[in-house]
Order: C-alpha cells, then structure tokens, then sequence
C-alpha cells in the first residue's frame, strides 16, 4: 500500500469516529476545557494546579471567559481552532523553537492537501472530552520591547542563512520581550518554514508569526483552505493576545482566490472579512480604554503611495470604526519592502473622543529588497529597499499606553537613521541654491529636519517631498549593468515619502565644510548625519 493510499484510509477511519462521536454530520459540536496554573511548567495538570478564572479563550470568533474553576466552553464546528488568549503576567507554552503554542487544532478529518505542495494539518479525530491550556506565571513589565521585522522571505537554504547572518545573529541574546515577523516568513517554499524557525529560534525569546501571501498553499483553489500549511506549523492566522499594557491583534488580510485560471479571477488581495471584523469587536468589547491595541496585518491597511489596490485593505474605514473606541491605537504591516507611515483620523473613520490619531507603521524587511544586489564584503547581498533604506527592522517599546519604534539597520550602528546626498564638490558661484536631500529611514510626516553648514549661519529647515532616492537609483543602475555572476539586481527605486529636501546658502570661501542634518521624530528622538562639502 503506498504512502497516499494509506494516508487517505487514515483520514476515511478517523472522519467516520468523528462522525460518530458527533451523532450526525452536520452538528456543531462544543469545545469544553480548563486554562490552568501549569506550576510545575510540564503542560499537564497535575493535582494541586488551580484552574485560572477570567482568562479568555476563542474559537475566532465568540470570546469566552472562564469560570471560577477555569473552565470554559466554546461551539466549534470541524474546521476549528480553540485558542487561549495570553494574558498579562503569564505565559503559554512555549516549544524548543521558542514558538508559542497556545492552541489546539480541530480537523477530524485533516487538512484537504492532495492535490498541495505542501501538507497541511493531519486528521485530529474526534473531539477530546477536555482541550486543556496551561499558563505559566510570569510578570511582565511595564516598558518592553518587541522586534518587528518584515518579511524575512527566503526562497533557499542560501537565503535563510543571509537571513541568519545578516540579519538575525545581532538580535541573539535581545532583551526584547519577543519577536514577530510580519508576514512572508518565507517565499512560497513552505519547506523553508522549519529552517526560519530554526534560525529565529536561537534568539531566545518567543516568535510570533504573521500568515504572508508567500506564505500560502497557492495551489488551494480558496482562500478557506490556503492557510493549511500555516496552521500546522504556527497555528491560527488570525488571534489575540496581550503583553503588558498592550493588546497585540493578529489578523490575516491576505485573501487568496485561486490559482489564475481562464475567465477566472486569481491570485490575492487585500481584505478582511466580516467574521474576522467582528471578532475584533468582540475582543475589544474586553480591552479597557486606557490601554493600547497593535494590530499586526501583513498587507498594509490604507492605500499607500501609488501601489495598486491589491496591496491595500479595502476594510481600513470600518475597522477604524470598530477601534473608535479606544484612544490608544495603532497598527503594523510590511509586505511592500520599504518604511512608510500613515495617520488617520475622524475623516478615515477613526474618532475617538480623545481625538486622537490611528498611527499605521508599513516595517522595514529583513530581506530587503529580497536578498537582490551585489555581495558586499561580508558575503551578504546589498538588498537595500526600494526607498534607499537598508534593510532591517522595527524596534517597537511600550510603556503603559505609551510608545516609541526606531528604525535599526542590519549590521549597522544604532544611531544609522539616515543618509545625507549632496555634491562632494561645489564651486563657489553654485553653492547658493545647490539641493542638499536626506533620506531619514524612519522619518514621517510629524518629523523636523534641518540642516546647516557649521560656521555659516543658523539651521535651515529642510522641507518633506515625495521622490524617488537618486543614489539608490544610480546603485540599483550600476547593478543592473554589472556582472552579478547569476545576483538578480537592485530593483527600481520607488517613490518614497521619508525625504526632505533644502537648498545650501551662499558660501564665499574655497574650502572644506561640514554640512550637517538634524532630524527631530515624533517621539523626541535626535538624530544627526554628516557629510563634508569641499567648495573650490
């Protein structure tokens, strides 16, 4: 009997117990279960392990607490994923690749993965009598920080170990809460997910994960089974949990329709659905006011720049509706592979009473401009981004409901925020009205830069413009008439909305000159970049 012959008689035996156990076929079924203090910290409920009260658990959609004993119960049907929602001060299970696992898959019959590249969930039989969550006591502070990094994205063994080195061997040892990729943890080898998870494992701290359009089965022909693969390896796409004064919402807005088919409409977009909107409603329902919510999307939420609508979520108006309630929130996505920022307000749909604004951050990727360029000294690709940014990641630190993120550049300083173009020679009768631009990686429109040429007066201030990076645009040039022995180039650049432009005051005197920029960002953090100006 042969592998598939035998893996569907499994399926066949298991689907019938199921059947069986539920009494008819189209009967919901109830999920029953305990969240318990998991003191001993084996994952089992020993005698003496209190049940927890007030924790909630989900099954996506409904929201549960517990009773006075720990106990809950939730409808499921047999495409289920019952999950506890961690709460401050305690921990889920976390396994030897410090991936959390913090909940349990309902698919009597397994995942519908004959015809995929790649597997999906195998059957899990009838429903067991009790789904038990163990949590571990562990408080948590309240200033943390959590590493956002877009898209890692290997297509290849060699590109994990790019991702490895370049990227992830700094971070080892990171007194960061946790970590959580963005999306497109891999680029659609979904092989490659154990490899990644292997690498980010060695961090040392839990990694979450976000479901990426590289992240699907693209041979499932609708978006409800596209995601097998990733519940087998992280579990549900979309959940909740929180981490200090924050509520973190991970929400899968990839929506796939197939492979492209004649007179059919293919491949994904952006969205979300009305059961995955108003599942957040109901978390919310629970959030106190007065703390923050993060919501973790892969495709960005609003329109950005002039990329088409496929790389948008249509549904941003109504979920700032639904968020309208709390004063203190915020959103993360990648996918674009670049930095941009987005505000919104009562005109997008986001009014709270406070009158405060809806800060969407698009993160820099690991992957760059996916491990494209030439190799630089160390055997890494350039992979600069689009926008002229190197790539990198998002440091994100809460405080109460307050926030501040920083940009950090992979292998580079701390203090590396932005890059200073200006002519290394100038005559003198052309210094007055020469155009001086910078590029702050992590700049937006609440940013203050200036700029000036010490011993030649006070600062200028430099004014915020929408172009294209014309360094990044003469490398990615050069790279693409190079011989990168099989590389593939530096992509075009793309418009970007984190430069500021000013124009060099009149300088009398042949010499050299320090021309220094200063940029201020909304949080109150400086940062300086230098570049010397000979004029003759």
């Amino acid at each position: 009997m042969n592998h598939t012959v035998f893996k569907n008689l499994v399926r066949c035996v298991l689907l019938l117990l199921a059947l069986f156990a539920m009494g008819r076929t189209a009967q919901a079924e109830t999920a029953r279960g305990v969240v318990f203090d998991d003191r001993n910290g084996n994952a089992i409920r020993d005698e003496g392990e209190p049940g927890l009260a007030g924790v909630y658990v989900s099954n996506g959609l409904e929201i549960i607490a517990t009773d006075d004993q720990g106990h809950y119960q939730l409808p499921i049907d047999d495409d289920t994923i019952v999950f506890v929602i961690k709460p401050r001060d305690w921990k889920t299970r976390i396994d030897e690749q410090n991936i959390p696992r913090f909940y349990f898959i309902h698919k009597p019959a397994g995942s519908p993965d004959e015809e995929f590249t790649y597997a999906g969930v195998e059957p899990t039989g009838p429903l067991p009598e009790s789904i038990d969550f163990p949590l571990t006591s562990s408080p948590e502070p309240d200033e943390f920080t959590v590493i956002v990094m877009g898209d890692p994205q290997p297509t290849s063994r060699e590109e994990v170990r790019f991702y490895a080195n370049d990227v992830i061997a700094e971070l080892v040892d990171s007194s960061a809460a946790f970590g959580i990729s963005m999306g497109d943890v891999v680029g659609d080898d979904l092989s490659l997910f154990g490899a990644v998870n292997a690498v980010q494992g060695v961090v040392g701290i839990p990694w979450r994960n976000v479901l990426g359009n590289h992240d699907i089965n693209r041979r499932s022909h609708n978006d409800k089974y596209s995601d097998e693969t990733f519940e087998r390896v992280y579990g549900p796409a979309n959940y909740v949990f929180q981490f200090g004064a924050v509520h973190f919402i991970v929400l899968d807005n990839v929506h796939w329709h197939g492979p492209e088919r004649r007179g059919e409409q293919g491949g994904y977009e952006g969205r979300l659905s009305e059961r995955q909107l108003q599942f957040v409603e109901n978390y919310l329902r629970l959030v106190p006011r007065e703390e923050r919510v993060a919501v973790c999307t892969h495709i960005p939420l609003p329109e950005i720049l002039d990329w088409d609508s496929k790389h948008r979520t249509p549904q941003y108006r109504k979920l700032l509706e639904i968020l309208s309630n709390h004063p203190h929130t915020m959103s993360f996505s990648a996918h674009t592979h670049f930095n941009h920022q987005d505000f919104a307000g009562s005109e997008d749909g986001y009014a709270p009473a406070e009158g405060t604004e809806h800060h969407h951050h698009n993160v820099a990727t690991a992957s760059g401009s996916w491990y494209r360029g030439p190799l630089d000294e160390q055997g890494f690709p350039v992979t600069t981004m689009a926008d002229g940014a190197p790539n990198g990641y998002i440091l994100a630190t809460f405080k109460g409901h307050d926030y501040r993120l920083r940009y950090k550049a992979a292998r580079m300083r701390d203090d590396f925020q932005m890059l200073v173009h200006a002519p290394s020679v100038i005559a003198v009768e052309n210094t007055a009205g020469t155009e001086i631009l910078a590029n702050i990686f992590n700049g937006n429109e609440k940013s203050k830069v200036q700029m000036r040429i010490r011993g030649q007066g006070g600062w200028i201030a430099m004014q915020k413009t929408l172009r294209k990076d014309p360094v990044f645009a003469e490398a990615g040039e050069r790279s693409r008439n190079a011989d990168l022995e099989g590389r593939r180039p530096l992509p075009q650049p793309a418009i970007t909305a984190h430069i500021w432009v000013a124009q060099l005051p009149a300088i009398r005197t042949p010499g050299v000159y320090v021309l220094e920029v200063q940029a201020t960002d909304m949080f109150g953090q400086e940062d300086r970049g230098i570049r010397l100006v000979e004029v003759e």
